[in-house]
């Protein structure tokens, strides 16, 4: 059987392993991690011809240096607006491309978003803890982001005879819109002065931001009721505020609970374009409801059922390329 594996050449701080989630633990203190940008994951994953929820790289702003050892190999890269080359050939920010043995494909950060995803057409041969492969990067359940020199074994290749092709995917632009959220659990604490105050105030991503958390720079909020309550469970995309009064937006490496008041929670159809953002830029938030929020949801779902069309990079499409094409049957369960 054909063997292939990922040899890391390059890699930037915060570059991990992503599959869906670790799910089931939260009992015991352990959130799901899983993907920044779960659309952008998904939408790599299903370019390669694989399942929604299964182990990709996620690629943070430090980028990525790769090659392949052994058989070739399809990748399929989706996410920000990055720089994305095959053997110093520049290619779509979202693109299938064959890997063979030494060539090189190099991921760096681009005119846009935060996060990108390599995902690959087989499985990445790793072992579960706790049933997932995701890295949690503060206590390295799942291992550790990945580094120069680490390599990656790939299984249940995928055969493919195309060299590249660009995915279109136009729901990875979601740039100029507000985040969505809904608001509470706890914005009784805060008076209507705060809760204007929330909506109204253009917000900056800080540089302290991270996979835990993403904190905000803006007016400070001080709720009426205090700043400590009974810890309790968080959600991500929960906004609390802390003593500061400083908005933290919790992400795919929350804590499981959290002692501060929780003014607003993002919506899980906006919480990956917020993750999308880079330190320094600017957002404003937006009241939504949960109907409205669970159909952007099942827009989202909608949206990765149907086939990932390709589109050949010039000249008229191969027998390969047509072939590749058939790998992604539009065929989905449903979940999200």
């Amino acid at each position: 059987m054909n063997s292939s594996r990922l040899r890391i050449l390059s890699s930037g701080p915060g570059v991990t392993i992503q599959d869906g989630g670790r799910h089931g633990f939260l009992r015991f203190g352990v959130t799901e991690s899983g993907p920044m940008d779960r659309l952008a994951h998904r939408t790599a994953n299903r370019a390669a011809g694989v399942p929604w929820d299964s182990a990709a790289i996620e690629v943070s702003l430090g980028g990525i240096e790769l090659s392949v050892e052994g058989a070739p190999l399809a990748v399929a890269v989706a996410g920000g607006s990055f720089n994305v080359s095959l053997d110093g050939h520049r290619l779509p920010p979202a693109a299938l491309v064959r890997l063979d043995a030494g060539r090189r494909l190099e991921v760096r950060a681009g005119t846009s978003g935060a996060w990108c995803y390599l995902a690959v057409a087989g499985r990445l041969d790793r072992t579960p803890e706790l049933g997932s492969v995701s890295i949690h990067t503060r206590t390295s359940i799942g291992g550790r982001p990945l580094e120069a020199g680490t390599v990656l074994p790939v299984a249940e290749l995928k055969t493919s005879d195309l060299d590249a092709v660009e995915i279109v995917a136009p729901w990875l632009d979601r740039s100029g819109e507000n985040v969505r959220v809904i608001l509470g659990p706890q914005d009784d604490y805060f008076n209507a002065e705060q809760i204007a105050a929330f909506f109204e105030a253009t917000w900056v991503v800080s540089h302290q931001s991270d996979r835990m958390g993403y904190l905000l720079d803006g007016p400070n909020l001080s709720p009426a009721k205090g700043f400590n309550i009974v810890s309790d469970g968080t959600a991500p995309g929960s906004i609390q505020i802390p003593g500061e009064g400083r908005p933290i937006v919790l992400m795919a490496d929350r804590p499981p609970t959290g002692g501060y008041p929780k003014i607003a929670t993002v919506i899980g159809a906006d919480l990956g374009r917020l993750a999308q953002l880079r330190p320094g830029q600017e957002l404003r938030f937006a009241a939504s409801s949960v109907e409205e929020a669970v159909s952007a949801l099942r827009r989202e779902v909608q949206t990765l059922a149907q086939p990932v069309t390709l589109r050949p990079l010039g000249g008229s499409l191969s027998a390969g390329s047509l072939l590749r094409q058939n790998l992604v049957d539009g065929v989905t369960d449903g979940e999200c």
